[in-house]
């Protein structure tokens, strides 16, 4: 299986990755990422991250994933969206997005993961 891009460079509002044109939110996934349009899905900070967020990175053959907070915890995370994840069987990590990127680095060294990433609040 391919390997997960690596995150070189996060900031507030900007993010790089490897392979990747830089942007401000990702989803990321082995073999590769896109930038993160939250409007696909009609995603916003409440109810937060939707089962159809994370549909695409199970989908890339994710075995972990990662879900980003934003910088100031604002993005939430539906319950739906846990729930599918553990239907899955899929370990997932909820952290504020410096923390969330260094996870899944780490984790990318070793293990099919996916990310979402949000670079500002």
């Amino acid at each position: 299986m391919a390997a997960s891009p690596r995150i070189t460079h996060i900031s507030w509002g900007r993010m790089e990755v490897e392979g990747l044109a830089p942007g401000k939110d990702f989803k990321l996934f082995p073999g590769g990422g896109r930038p993160w349009d939250w409007s696909e899905h009609g995603t916003r900070h409440s109810p937060g991250i939707q089962p159809a967020d994370v549909r695409e990175l199970l989908d890339h053959g994710s075995t972990v994933i990662v879900l980003s907070r934003g910088m100031e915890l604002r993005l939430q995370t539906m319950p739906e969206t846990l729930e599918l994840l553990a239907d899955h069987e899929v370990a997932v990590h909820v952290e504020e997005t410096t923390a969330a990127v260094a996870l899944y680095n780490t984790l990318a060294e070793t293990t099919p993961v996916g990310g979402l990433f949000h670079s500002t609040c």
